[in-house]
């Protein structure tokens, strides 16, 4: 168990600053709302360790929110954890969807120190169910689903597809077939 030690909001340029004094999480498969991570994709949340944060200030102080997460979360080592853990923050249920990322053309961060904790340490998550701001709650690691639905990913690569001198049709049909088989379908 472990508990949210900062909670960050970064509003997007088209939805200007949150000026409620108090933010949400919207309805399940967007994320925070007007939070530049939100929107229907992988990525809604951005979660990092307190611990890898306290252990980066050895090198350098960084605020929370340095790294650009939306939550910091004391007592999880996130890396060490597999894509579709589960994890209960007060009423919020997020599923962890991605470890790490790449680093956007060397962030301030890496050009001071040589390193950045992010692309390594950092989590991403989508909103399972919504709720209100989780600052200050225990976050639960939840036990995974009895029959979780198959996940597939389909990659198709093609020279003369990619030239677009021949139309891709394998990918849609492992899609299907893979569909027929009880694997869910989810277009990134």
């Amino acid at each position: 168990m472990g508990k949210t030690s900062g909670y960050l909001h970064k509003p997007s340029a088209r939805h200007g600053q949150d000026r409620s004094g108090r933010t949400l999480f919207s309805t399940p498969e967007w994320g925070i709302e007007t939070d530049a991570h939100g929107g229907s994709w992988h990525r809604q949340v951005s979660l990092l360790s307190a611990e890898k944060i306290e252990a980066f200030r050895q090198k350098l102080w960084v605020d929370y929110g340095a790294f650009g997460e939306n939550l910091v979360v004391e007592g999880f080592d996130f890396r060490n954890l597999p894509v579709t853990s589960r994890f209960a923050i007060g009423d919020v249920v997020l599923e962890m969807t991605q470890i790490g990322k790449e680093c956007h053309s060397d962030c301030a961060i890496r050009r001071q120190t040589g390193d950045c904790i992010m692309p390594r340490e950092g989590v991403f998550a989508r909103v399972l169910k919504g709720g209100d701001d989780p600052r200050g709650d225990e976050v639960t690691l939840l036990p995974p689903p009895e029959n979780p639905p198959l996940r597939a990913a389909v990659i198709t690569l093609s020279d003369k597809g990619s030239r677009g001198e021949r139309e891709d049709k394998s990918g849609p049909l492992i899609v299907e077939m893979l569909t027929a088989t009880g694997y869910r379908w989810r277009k990134r």
